[in-house]
């Protein structure tokens, strides 16, 4: 059995500062997270820790605070160490601790020719700056390190001169990084200012001799210029024309090696031209940055041309940046259109290693892609065996190289929590596309008879599902954003911002409204601010999106953007290209599912958590009402309003039972007194036995393979698929994920719920 475990927040190239009560917090650096438990040795703790941040395990130190003292830190250097710190936090799901490298060095400055580490700390008196060994050795004739005290008040300025003549350094020795007011003086380039060495140097192609060229200028801050460039001979001169720095490279004979044959090291131009992004192609921009993409993802253009300043000293427009992030991305991702030629091998893998599965795919007449339809078998069943016959329909912007939409149908689980269906990516958000997305997912379904579709009754939606579900008893309910969005619209704006929001709260109280009654009395609210609304209430459609009217169930949610968390992971791969980003969804799916399973393995309750709460806070605020029993199974209900109950059917006159699927404050009264289990009037999509079912089968693996290759090895023809012809546009992307995303929408002030105000909220009913 496993023992305590905390996650660790490694957090290093910070620094600490004190708060006015002297207690210690850490700001800036770079941050990496990782598993540890009582049973992990220190040995293989400081050895992952050091690979996260490429540090030496012998120049490394780690450090913690306690949980309720910020001034003291703790080390850990041992295996005793490492199990106190587990201990000390083993009621805290993560901790913090502080890596601290006694080596402070750029990125592979280690590696340079003679270099050695160096360090500098801040006293109130002025600048330590540790002295680099060779030097120590030289100066004082020991091993030592020596620390030597600038005043405080003393100038270094700009000048790296300064410091030579202040410590006579010989002008020849290459200098660790010296931090001065937090500048650094030594840029990680110089990794590169021995990567040629002259007359003899062979490199394995031409390419790779151009690269090393390159990097050997900037490490040396000059620009070049070529004499002659091709694939067997390479001449290459100064910018500056009186300079006499020149290299010549050829192949060697029956070989692709190329030598060096001439070079002339100096230079008299003194890196006047230093080169000011020119020199930088976006192959070069591309393999520095790959490894910080790596890690972070949303790497900015903006950063990349800060940070290509400061440790290369290369000046990069914004564009140059943006391109080589995007060859970054292709050479980290795969390419985005070859993805598209993997459409087949991927709908194929899907129904191969997921039988059961829908995967489908269509092209346009020039073979380009034009829709993608995907759901798992995993999906399918526990929607048919365990979640409410409801579907929200929504859409997705996709910022990828290609752009286009992801059309999605998700489901509520017994515990309200996002269930995904089937998701579709098309070129863009039509009529068509969402009428094929539609015939699909009813394919996929075995039976759709009874579905509620919570959907927007704009792009075809109304006619779409009447069309294809005809046959199939099915329900659309309109989704009351977009509803609302569409009052603004039709008043045209005649209306302040204050009244507008007044309005669309009695709109969504009216809609919430479980009877005729109800509603009326909310619209009447509108008709007082403005009769037009009011017509305009009345004559779009109530019976398709107001609960008093509503011949379908919709269990109280009156809104398409219910997956909104689904919504969240197709954010996180939306930038992928199609497969992989398919494949993300796949893998947050299966990951999604394998611990809501195993998470309602050890529930205790018939009901799923959040409705065994909600029962309970409704059983709480029933008021003793009279309950009159007669011989039959209709039940008077005597309160603020009298109420019949008839509980063999499930089914109360307030409309609250059948609205939310749990017993009402006029049932709960009712079953008291007939001294029976509110549990047995419960839905039963809210059983804990529902819940399980509904996550019993699993998302497996998959296996993307370039079937193109792998068919015309034996003759085969096999299906082509093209990139879409429309390119992502010039500019900043759109960050919004969809329209229905990040709107403002009503949230109840007391259950904090969404899509209802206080005056609707059911948590008020008896009180």
């Amino acid at each position: 059995m496993a023992g305590k475990k905390v996650i660790a927040i490694c957090l290093s190239g910070g620094e600490f500062e004190k708060d006015e009560d002297g207690n210690l917090f850490y700001i800036g650096g770079d941050a990496h997270a990782m598993e540890v438990d009582d049973e992990m040795t220190y040995d293989n703790f400081i050895t992952e820790v050091a690979e996260m941040f490429n540090y030496s395990t012998m120049a490394m130190s780690i450090k913690y605070f306690l949980l309720d003292n910020k001034k003291t830190l703790i080390s850990i250097s041992n295996d005793k160490d490492l199990k106190r710190m587990i201990k000390f936090h083993g009621d805290c799901n993560t901790t913090d601790i502080y890596v601290m490298n006694e080596e402070v060095v750029t990125a592979d400055v280690s590696s340079m020719p003679g270099s050695r580490s160096s360090r500098t700390s801040l006293s109130e008196d002025g600048i330590f700056v540790d002295a680099p060994a060779s030097l120590g050795d030289d100066i004082f004739g020991d091993s030592s390190e020596p620390s030597l005290l600038l005043d405080a008040n003393f100038d270094i300025g700009d000048d790296s001169n300064n410091v030579d003549a202040l410590f006579d350094i010989p002008s020849d020795l290459p200098l660790p990084l010296l931090t001065y007011n937090g500048e650094k003086h030594v840029k990680a380039a110089q990794q590169w200012q021995n990567i040629i060495t002259g007359v003899g140097q062979r490199f394995n192609s031409v390419h790779e001799f151009r690269e090393s060229l390159r990097k050997y200028a900037i490490a040396h801050q000059f620009a070049f210029r070529y004499k002659k460039n091709d694939s067997h001979r390479v001449t290459v001169r100064c910018k500056v024309d009186s300079c006499p720095w020149r290299i010549h490279a050829s192949r060697l004979s029956t070989t692709q090696l190329i030598c060096i044959k001439k070079m002339d090291s100096a230079h008299t131009c003194e890196g006047t031209a230093v080169p000011t992004g020119h020199q930088a192609t976006r192959s070069w921009v591309a393999s520095v940055i790959k490894e910080k993409l790596k890690e972070v993802p949303n790497y900015k253009p903006r950063d990349i041309v800060e940070d290509i300043k400061n440790e290369y000293g290369i000046q990069l427009n914004y564009f140059q940046a943006w391109r080589g992030k995007e060859i970054a991305k292709e050479q980290l991702q795969g390419s985005y259109k070859e993805a598209y030629g993997q459409l087949p091998s991927l709908c194929d893998s899907i129904m191969e290693t997921n039988p059961g599965s829908l995967a489908t795919f269509t092209t346009k007449d020039d073979s380009s892609f034009h829709r993608l339809f995907v759901s798992f078998h995993a999906s399918i069943y526990g929607f048919q065996h365990g979640c409410r016959p409801l579907l929200f329909l929504d859409s997705v912007t996709l910022n990828s190289k290609y752009q286009g939409t992801l059309l999605t149908a998700t489901a509520a689980d017994g515990n309200d929590g996002v269930f995904p269906v089937a998701f579709a990516v098309v070129d863009a958000e039509t009529n068509d596309n969402w009428h094929w997305f539609l015939v699909q997912l009813k394919n996929a379904l075995s039976t759709c008879r009874g579905i509620t579709f919570v959907a927007d009754r704009e792009k075809g939606m109304k006619e779409s599902i009447i069309n294809i579900f005809q046959d199939q008893n099915v329900y659309h309910g309109y989704c009351l954003h977009y509803l609302s969005e569409k009052l603004v619209r039709d008043l045209k704006g005649q209306f302040s911002l204050e009244v507008k929001r007044l309005m669309i709260e009695d709109l969504f109280a009216a809609a919430y409204a479980g009877t005729p009654e109800g509603f009326q009395i909310c619209a009447e609210r509108i008709k007082n601010i403005s009769v037009e609304a009011y017509n305009w209430i009345n004559q779009n459609e109530p019976e398709h999106w107001a609960n008093a009217f509503f011949p379908g169930a919709r269990y109280n949610h009156l809104t398409s953007n219910f997956g909104d968390e689904f919504y969240g992971w197709v954010s996180e791969a939306h930038e992928l290209p199609i497969t992989q980003m398919v494949d993300a969804i796949r893998c947050k799916m299966m990951d999604v599912m394998y611990a809501r399973r195993v998470e309602s393995s050890q529930w205790l309750t018939r009901l799923t958590p959040f409705m065994e709460e909600k029962l309970k806070k409704e059983s709480v605020h029933v008021h003793p009402h009279p309950v009159l029993i007669s011989s039959g199974n209709k039940v008077e209900v005597h309160g603020d309003s009298i109420e019949v109950v008839d509980i063999d059917n499930f089914i109360c006159s307030c409309k609250g039972w059948q609205l939310t699927g749990l017993p009402c404050c006029h049932t709960i009264p009712v079953i008291a007194c007939l001294n029976r289990d509110p549990y047995d009037y419960c839905s039963v999509y809210f059983t804990a036995v529902n819940y399980r079912l509904t996550y019993s089968e699993s998302v497996h693996p998959i296996l993307i393979i370039d079937k193109a290759v792998n068919d015309s090895s034996q003759g085969a023809l096999s299906v082509t698929v093209k990139a879409p012809p429309t390119l992502r546009p010039p500019g900043r992307p759109v960050t919004k994920k969809s329209k229905s995303i990040g709107k403002r929408q009503l949230q109840c002030g007391r259950c904090k719920g969404t899509g209802h105000n206080k005056s609707t909220c059911k948590e008020l009913l008896g009180t």
